[in-house]
């Protein structure tokens, strides 16, 4: 294979933004598509709740926006709000010609009631579209055998970006613009350069930065870090959404347990058996992420507890295995049916509010690059995501962003510059890859305790001294040794967890995600903007 390869459009990462803006610009041009592990390792894969959309004649785009910006805690950008919202209907009619498939009402449904919409916190009506409890997988499945057969886009397994290639970088006069990435071969050690028009990040969160997580293992804030290195502009990084209910359980490794659950009724109680949420928010089980979340955080302190229960027995059995088929294979591996026993559950690292600052056409700060879904902070979430909006913007986003590409395609490609290969230098192979597995398990251990569900001042000193202090130790090891995936992911863990603590540490209030205890209230007047950093 020739370690140099050119493309009209590069996309890096295969989950839902990923898939669906490559088969949108590839009837234009030729599209190589880098994902870390193969390419149904995605986020997206992993998303059992839904796509929230405007489908129900009880509902309206107003009530989903209200709802949007009610749960963003005073920071949602109005206008993308409803650009969002608005598009929902006509993104599921895309995804449904695409091939995938969504429950719908049994029998002779009433005209506006076609499919079986669920309901999940925050949401003030039915608008859940959902496959079962596996809808990630569905919308994956189907963009994914599309994609393999498109004649114009080729699939590259097992390649995990290194750093994003820019004018800048090659020493070119003029407006800094992004010419493609370095990409390593995980399986060959080599490092290939990819060169594009266009550069697509759809490379997805970072909840592996944190010990306890919902997110997949590949969700290591790669495009983040690629995207800050580069120039790009980051907004929020303090606002991570910590998903109420994982599944606890010794062997049960990131193992949610949907919304949904509590959308049918589920009851969050302790393990004495009682309900708590009535003390916390008058939507009790229903209340929006970040309140359930905090919620059991004090449950647990309060009581010494290890973990509090999800309790919905008290539905139909038949019901709960039609309607969370997977929810109960998993939980009855673990020993747990629940149809009869409350889940043992505790949070975890779920969803990065924060990223990649994008406007309306899916564009950073760099030009040509582009980005979309949790890479990406456009101002849908503001201080906390409501639930299933997450599918349902990186939709919106992927499909402006590939509308614009579409047109600067259809323009006279620019005279390309010349970019050297990637030079190894004299690195060598490592004999202590031990110092790898150490530091990627402090950072996690320092970021749940210190920059977690409740922070405080002095925590974030802690955190901001001991990344700094390994950010030197990894900056030394990256530059004497041959690059591997998991020093690729260190990298950009460590950076992605710094970008978090000097974000939180900026925000000298509470909102929505973000909880300090030495500065509990809300600060309208000096904080209701974005937190916005760069290089």
């Amino acid at each position: 294979m020739s370690d140099r390869h050119r493309y009209d459009v590069l996309v890096i990462g295969s989950g839902i933004a990923g898939l669906y803006y490559a088969l949108r610009v590839a009837n234009r041009g030729t599209v190589a598509l880098i994902t870390k592990k193969r390419g149904a390792d995605s986020a997206t894969n992993w998303a059992q709740g839904g796509i929230a959309a405007v489908l129900s004649h009880e509902d309206s785009f107003e009530a989903h926006a209200q709802d949007t910006i009610t749960a963003g805690a005073g920071l949602c950008h109005e206008p993308v709000v409803h650009f969002v919202v608005e598009r929902g209907p006509r993104m599921i009619d895309a995804l449904r010609k695409l091939g995938a498939d969504f429950d719908r009402v049994r029998g002779q449904p009433q005209p506006g009631h076609e499919f079986d919409l669920g309901r999940e916190g925050g949401h003030s009506h039915r608008r859940i579209l959902h496959h079962r409890d596996a809808t990630g997988r569905e919308v994956e499945s189907a963009l994914l055998k599309r994609a393999r057969s498109h004649p114009n886009l080729f699939m590259f397994e097992n390649h995990c970006g290194v750093d994003l290639v820019t004018s800048e970088k090659v020493g070119a006069a003029g407006t800094n613009r992004v010419l493609g990435a370095y990409v390593l071969d995980s399986q060959t050690g080599e490092v290939h350069l990819f060169t594009a028009r266009i550069t697509m990040l759809a490379t997805g969160g970072a909840g592996k930065v944190y010990l306890y997580t919902s997110n997949p293992d590949i969700a290591s804030g790669d495009g983040l870090a690629m995207a800050y290195r580069a120039g790009a502009t980051l907004a929020n990084m303090e606002f991570v959404q910590f998903h109420p209910t994982c599944l606890y359980h010794p062997q049960a490794k990131s193992s949610l347990i949907s919304e949904a659950v509590r959308g049918e009724g589920g009851i969050l109680r302790t393990r004495a058996g009682e309900a708590f949420m009535e003390r916390h928010h008058p939507m009790k089980d229903l209340a929006p992420r970040d309140i359930v979340a905090r919620a059991i955080d004090t449950e647990l302190k309060r009581s010494g507890d290890e973990w509090v229960v999800l309790d919905i027995t008290h539905r139909d059995p038949d019901f709960l295995r039609e309607r969370f088929p997977n929810i109960a294979a998993t939980c009855l591996r673990f020993g747990i049916d629940l149809t009869r026993d409350p889940i043992p559950v505790v949070p975890a690292a779920h969803y990065c509010c924060g990223g990649v600052r994008t406007n309306l056409r899916g564009e950073t700060n760099l030009t040509n690059l582009f980005a979309a879904g949790e890479v990406t902070c456009t101002g849908l979430h503001g201080a906390n995501r409501l639930a299933s909006n997450s599918l349902l913007e990186a939709l919106v986003f992927a499909e402006a962003a590939a509308c614009e590409t579409i047109d600067r395609l259809d323009t006279p490609n620019p005279a390309p510059l010349e970019v050297p290969p990637w030079e190894s230098g004299e690195a060598t192979e490592s004999d202590e890859a031990v110092v790898i597995s150490h530091n990627w398990d402090e950072i996690r251990r320092f970021m749940w305790n210190y920059v977690g569900i409740v922070r405080s001042d002095r925590r974030l000193a802690r955190a901001r001294n001991r990344i700094r202090s390994l950010q030197d130790e990894i900056r030394e090891y990256y530059w004497n040794f041959k690059l591997t995936p998991d020093l690729i992911e260190l990298r950009n863990l460590a950076t992605v967890a710094d970008l978090v603590i000097e974000s939180a540490g900026l925000r000298k209030e509470s909102r929505g995600l973000h909880y300090n205890v030495d500065h509990p209230d809300r600060d309208d007047a000096r904080f209701q903007r974005d937190t916005v950093i760069s290089r």
